[in-house]
């Protein structure tokens, strides 16, 4: 006899979502975690650099867990287990090498008064381009958040039809599928205005140059600005708290330190899972949320294996870099003191020419840096007058080629003396657009995409997208072609996690969709 209803492997958000609907609804629930700690990429550390600094490690901003349907009908229970939000009337910026800045605010009517004034008409364009999303979102939202092979998908695209006509319906979805170098070379005069969005894209594991990444940002665009770019408060891993505490009040367990080696598969169906103290586990149901290669190569032993799994590409690095202040930070540009998040870029050329050097395996000359500025949102980050930054490179090489600038010796897997080298490259340009950059930086710490993959397993190759979120691999295809949403060829096993659709980020989609297949 089964000794859960459920069983998940792994607790990044996906995971605890699935974990806290089905355990809300008396199911029996139980997570298995290899790290001694849940949450995944919600991790929080006070010793990255020094005593009283709280770092995000890797994700940090919850903009598109704010606006999901997982929170939707998590949000009272996990405030009531202590999750807590942030905010920042002024959630992205572009800061350009010439110094240049440009920022966006909450206000649609400010930014397109901000941004008329950048070019003629810009303002005017970003209103009709976030005002469609508004008015698209009941279908937009829908489609890049449910189950994709279903009845419901097929009813929702008859009404849409039925709507809008076939032909419009054509329409939509052709200009849906436009890179966003398209949607800003064509829309934008403004280079300030092209800059404020191009790095967007690097967010969604795409480059600008990718199918339908024109929509994606556009979706981004109105997100930020009708939610801004949220942190948790007391950081990331208290989000994961938050969900351990409320999936053990619903009577769930959690156990970390606990590593799944193989799921049990009896007769076409999936029974439990052994551990790698050789504990068998049974359930009726198992929910792995990992890396395809974790779940088929290694769950599976090889066996039950997709075809196209073996086609399955993983996506461009991260790199992560943070920074111990002594007191704010004083830019030299105006405006920027309380953004959440800043793209350090030139726009659109700069975007693609990093991406690009990454693709091909090079350390970019001039990478693409976002940087958070967390403790302007949550004081309680860091100590009293002091400061911290969270620096994201979103256009990091797995295994390296070469230095695109020729000046790091480089070999094919990351070191300690390349990943330090490479974090000098990216603090010269950021030091460069700061006054007091020499008098108030304390301590930096560096994580290359070899070192994040070491902290979670999912991250193969540093790639914190789940796979390249290219379109072969994306939407009805993701993770493989024969994929139906999160169902295996092994009943009763399901696949959730970044792999799978509605792909990478905190949105909690796949844990959803699964637990509502499930009757939560």
């Amino acid at each position: 006899m089964a000794a859960f209803d459920h069983l998940i492997i792994g607790s990044g958000i996906n995971a605890l979502v699935a974990g806290a609907l089905l355990s809300r609804k008396g199911d029996s629930v139980l997570v298995v975690e290899r790290e001694d700690r849940v949450g995944g990429c919600m991790y929080t550390s006070d010793a990255v650099t020094l005593p009283g600094f709280h770092h995000d490690v890797m994700a940090a901003t919850f903009v598109l867990f704010l606006t999901s349907p997982a929170y939707a009908a998590l949000a009272e229970d996990l405030g009531k287990h202590g999750l807590e939000f942030c905010h920042s009337a002024h959630p992205t910026a572009a800061l350009r090498p010439n110094g240049t800045s440009i920022v966006l605010g909450m206000d649609r009517a400010a930014n397109v008064t901000a941004f008329n004034a950048r070019g003629a008409g810009d303002g005017d364009q970003h209103a009709r381009d976030v005002g469609a999303v508004e008015a698209d979102a009941e279908f937009l939202f829908a489609l890049l958040g449910q189950p994709l092979w279903s009845r419901q998908t097929i009813t929702l695209l008859a009404k849409q039809a039925w709507k809008k006509g076939l032909g419009p319906l054509k329409t939509w979805f052709g200009e849906a599928m436009e890179p966003s170098r398209g949607w800003l070379e064509t829309r934008y005069a403004s280079a300030d205005v092209q800059a404020l969005w191009a790095a967007w894209v690097l967010h969604v594991g795409l480059t600008p140059e990718a199918t339908y990444g024109g929509q994606m940002s556009r979706v981004i665009a109105f997100a930020l600005e009708a939610a801004g770019a949220p942190v948790v408060k007391g950081g990331a891993g208290q989000a994961a708290a938050a969900f351990r505490s409320l999936i053990e009040a619903n009577g769930g367990i959690i156990r970390t330190g606990v590593e799944a080696t193989k799921i049990i598969v009896e007769n076409g169906k999936a029974v439990g899972i052994e551990t790698a103290q050789a504990e068998k586990i049974l359930a009726k149901n198992v929910i792995a949320s990992t890396a395809p290669g974790q779940l088929y190569d290694g769950l599976l032993g090889g066996s039950s294996q997709p075809e196209t799994a073996k086609k399955f590409r993983h996506g461009r690095g991260n790199f992560q870099l943070h920074f111990a202040l002594d007191g704010p930070v004083d830019w030299k540009a105006d405006d920027l003191d309380d953004v959440a998040l800043i793209h350090l870029t030139d726009g659109i050329d700069a975007v693609s020419k990093s991406s690009n050097e990454a693709e091909r395996g090079m350390l970019p000359a001039v990478p693409t840096i976002c940087v958070g500025q967390p403790n302007q949102l949550d004081p309680s980050r860091c100590p009293e007058g002091k400061a911290i930054l969270w620096l994201q490179i979103p256009d990091a090489p797995s295994m390296i080629k070469g230095d695109a600038a020729g000046e790091i010796e480089t070999t094919a897997d990351w070191t300690e003396d390349m990943r330090e080298a490479f974090a000098d490259r990216i603090e010269g340009i950021l030091s460069g657009h700061i006054n007091n950059w020499d008098q108030i930086k304390l301590a930096r710490r560096a994580y290359s995409p070899r070192d994040l993959e070491q902290m979670n397993v999912n991250l193969v190759g540093g790639d914190p997208y789940g796979g390249a979120c290219t379109l072969d691999q994306f939407f009805v295809w993701r993770p493989v072609a024969g994929q139906v949403n999160n169902a295996t060829a092994i009943k009763n096993l399901y696949h959730i996690g970044a792999s799978t659709h509605p792909g990478p980020g905190l949105g909690g989609g796949s844990g959803l969709n699964v637990a509502k297949g499930l009757g939560a």
